[in-house]
């Protein structure tokens, strides 16, 4: 019965890099999604303010605004597998090393600082993922990436176990440490397990006798041909979006939640865990139903349950634990229904004997219109922690006319990946 699950089928069906892609996304999903939650709060509890935590998101959205734009030139220089594995390296393993033993403002920076690395492996990751497989897959493919970070969920709860015994400071130092240990394996297997794609062996010839800043000055003719495809320039503004809204949960959902709704640290696991586990119910009960639909209806429904869900969450009311659950509810069904097919759109409206370079340069723009919003939103919750989220608002609105202006004739994810 499991096994004829469309997801299922797709996942045991997986051949070649999709397959190592997939399958070892847990070791790098669980543990992420394991600190995340407690990230600012454990900035704010070694001492960083609200508009330090603002100006280090700030900061690292600026740097990944260079990394982004040297990646596609590097992806094609080195080949997708090798960037993944040294990228992966430096940008995850180290960053969650200094996390660890952090102390002040000046370690976090460091972190976020090697960390803006992270969008160099991810380019290539990405090409290592959808560059072989087949486009029919490519919802199912991403709704399996977005399921590994879920999938700590079950065992979420006992961070706050761990948190009411030992304290917040050293449980976070210990997640911290456990994604060290867990990256670093995921990064040696996936090297171990994938080979290069067709692609990236066609872009390694061809760059083989050229220089990285000679290929970073050839980006002029793909910037043309981004601007002369608006289904590509509606996938980015979807994206710069998205982007934003998760940055300011990231770092002020938390902050929100124990300052002004006041609930306790130990308790702040439960709501990813629910989140979480409706989100893993979305995927394996609704999105099988959706996954060749035309992305518009998904996408619209995703973004307008996101702006009830902010709504819900800034009009909650001190220790508004029932608010607090619907608000997570709302969000964790909408993220299922616009990130598989936010990413979908991403890889289909791009050329695929240009992908490296497409998405660097995707991410350079993204990033630069992104990178005020930590700084801004630091300043806007020092004065009001609500304030934030009304920013959120406001883009998921963005995002439906978005979506309301992409063209209905490529509306399903069923082009050539």
């Amino acid at each position: 019965m499991l096994k004829s699950h469309p997801l299922v089928k797709t996942l045991l069906g997986l051949k070649g890099n999709s397959r190592a892609c997939v399958w070892t996304e847990p070791l790098f999903g669980i543990p992420q999604q394991l600190y995340l939650p407690y990230a600012s709060l454990y900035m704010v509890a070694l001492g960083i303010t609200e508009g330090q935590i603002g100006l280090i998101a700030s900061i690292s959205m600026l740097l990944q605004v260079f990394s982004a734009l040297l990646s596609g030139a590097i992806t094609d220089k080195l080949g997708r597998r090798l960037t993944t594995l040294v990228g992966d390296l430096i940008s995850w393993s180290i960053p969650c090393l200094i996390w660890a033993f952090s102390r002040n403002f000046t370690h976090f920076l460091v972190a976020a600082i090697i960390n803006s690395l992270w969008r160099i492996a991810g380019n290539a990751w990405n090409c290592l993922l959808v560059e072989d497989s087949e486009s029919a897959q490519l919802v199912d493919i991403f709704s399996w990436i977005y399921i590994a970070g879920l999938l700590s969920a079950f065992v979420a709860p006992a961070a706050g176990v761990f948190i009411a015994r030992y304290g917040f400071i050293p449980t976070v130092r210990g997640l911290y440490l456990f994604s060290f240990v867990m990256m670093t394996i995921k990064a040696i297997i996936l090297y171990a397990l994938a080979t290069e794609t067709r692609q990236g062996e066609i872009r390694k010839r061809e760059t083989a006798s050229l220089g990285i800043m000679v290929l970073v000055g050839q980006y002029g003719d793909v910037f043309r041909q981004i601007l002369r495809t608006p289904q590509t320039l509606i996938a980015l503004g979807i994206r710069v979006a998205m982007n934003i809204c998760f940055m300011i949960n990231t770092n002020f959902w938390a902050i929100l939640v124990t300052g002004r709704l006041q609930i306790p640290e130990q308790y702040i696991a439960i709501f990813p865990f629910i989140k979480a586990i409706i989100m893993l119910l979305f995927y394996f009960l609704i999105m099988p139903r959706i996954a060749q639909a035309n992305f518009k209806r998904p996408m619209l429904t995703g973004f307008l349950l996101a702006v009830l869900s902010q709504l819900i969450l800034v009009f909650s009311p001190v220790l508004g634990y029932a608010f607090l659950v619907i608000s997570i509810a709302l969000e964790a069904c909408s993220l299922a229904l616009v990130r598989p097919f936010m990413d979908a759109l991403v890889v289909i409206s791009v050329d695929p004997e240009e992908r490296a370079r497409i998405v660097s340069i995707l991410d350079v723009i993204m990033l630069s219109l992104t990178s005020p919003f930590g700084w801004l939103a630091g300043l806007a919750a020092e004065v009001d922690q609500r304030l934030p989220f009304l920013i959120s608002i406001g883009l998921f609105l963005l995002g439906v006319v978005l979506v309301s202006l992409a063209s209905s004739k490529e509306g399903k994810i069923t082009a050539a990946a």
